[in-house]
């Protein structure tokens, strides 16, 4: 095994750059020297002021240049690529969730597949050295053989967000393939750690707490067939974006490859609530004890997640390994210091 080192030399083009993955990219990128172009449409799909918070963090960089924007906007993205030259792109820009994706599908459509198809577009028009995105976890739909290996049979998606990313793998491979545009695919699984989506349920399960709610478990209070989730600290996703950016793929068809990053080590949803727990409980010198409730599995949702990360040790030397506990501390102790929360009441 032999990974390139980043090139700081070149400019990095983050789309997503205030949302959760993308600012952490960015400051990574920033804090080596790269320039590092963000666009970022901060729309309000969670906290706009959690967005605005991380985009803040960012601007002190000299090396930093922030456009906002919608990749959806094929005239905007074609202008951005012609008049900052990027040499690597890192699409993270994208409607995320599974269950809104029922409620709003135009969402999804527009940023996930027009705007993806923009981005493309522009590689192809404005050569690039790679061009890495998001695909997710979700590709693997309800499979039941686990881990999950990127060879696997995907094309029984359980959602249109996780439909949106399969044809995300499939125009980067048709636009590799007679391109030649190097792409690699990044098949994320759970993301979690201090500013993340407050959408993900490690964080809408706090925000219950402090509100005095109950919070909502969909596993039918099956504790026998309880759900499965790799949980990935956002410090090794970054860790292993950073090492990829560099080495781009080659493959006999297509310089195209796709990537699972994950923790490889699912955890069981109950116990993931109860380290969540503790970790508050820690970060409060309080005790801390959800209220819940049981409801049936939310259409959409699968019940396992568990990425094999074999390919990705292999392509650079890189396993994600942050044990759970060690990141929901992380998380909690950014909580309650973030929205000064100083007692279990929330007040």
């Amino acid at each position: 095994m032999t990974f390139n080192p980043l090139d700081i030399n070149k400019t990095y083009l983050v789309t997503g750059a205030a949302g959760f993955i993308g600012y952490y990219l960015s400051k990574k990128l920033l804090e080596k020297g790269c320039r590092v172009i963000g666009v970022d449409n901060i729309n309000d799909y969670y906290d706009v002021n959690l967005k605005l918070t991380r985009l803040e963090l960012l601007k002190p960089y000299d090396n930093f240049t922030f456009i906002k924007d919608d990749i959806s906007d094929k005239e905007e993205v074609n202008y951005i690529f012609k008049e900052y030259e990027p040499q690597i792109v890192v699409n993270l820009a994208a409607q995320a969730g599974v269950r809104y994706s029922i409620e709003n599908p135009d969402a999804y459509i527009q940023s996930n597949m027009i705007g993806f198809y923009n981005i493309l577009e522009a590689c192809r028009h404005y050569p690039v050295d790679h061009l890495v995105y998001a695909s997710s976890s979700s590709v693997y739909g309800a499979n039941k053989k686990v881990p999950f290996e990127e060879s696997d049979f995907v094309d029984n998606p359980v959602s249109l967000y996780a439909s949106t990313k399969k044809s995300n793998e499939l125009m980067a491979h048709t636009y590799s393939h007679l391109y030649n545009i190097p792409a690699t695919g990044l098949r994320f699984f759970t993301v979690y750690g201090p500013m993340g989506r407050p959408d993900m349920a490690y964080f809408r399960f706090t925000d219950k707490y402090f509100a005095g709610k109950p919070i909502k478990i969909f596993n039918n209070g099956d504790f026998e067939n309880d759900l499965y989730r790799d949980f990935t600290y956002i410090d090794d996703i970054v860790i292993g974006i950073e090492r990829l950016l560099s080495n781009k793929p080659k493959t006999d068809s297509a310089p195209h490859k796709v990537f699972n990053i994950g923790n490889n080590s699912p955890e069981k949803l109950m116990l993931f609530i109860k380290s969540l727990e503790k970790a508050l409980s820690k970060s409060l010198g309080e005790q801390v004890e959800f209220k819940k409730e049981y409801e049936p599995i939310k259409p959409g949702d699968v019940p396992a997640t568990y990425a094999s990360t074999e390919q990705l040790q292999k392509a650079v030397g890189f396993k994600p390994e942050t044990a759970i506990q060690d990141g929901l501390q992380k998380f909690a102790d950014w909580y309650v210091k973030y929205y000064e929360k100083k007692d279990v009441k929330g007040q």
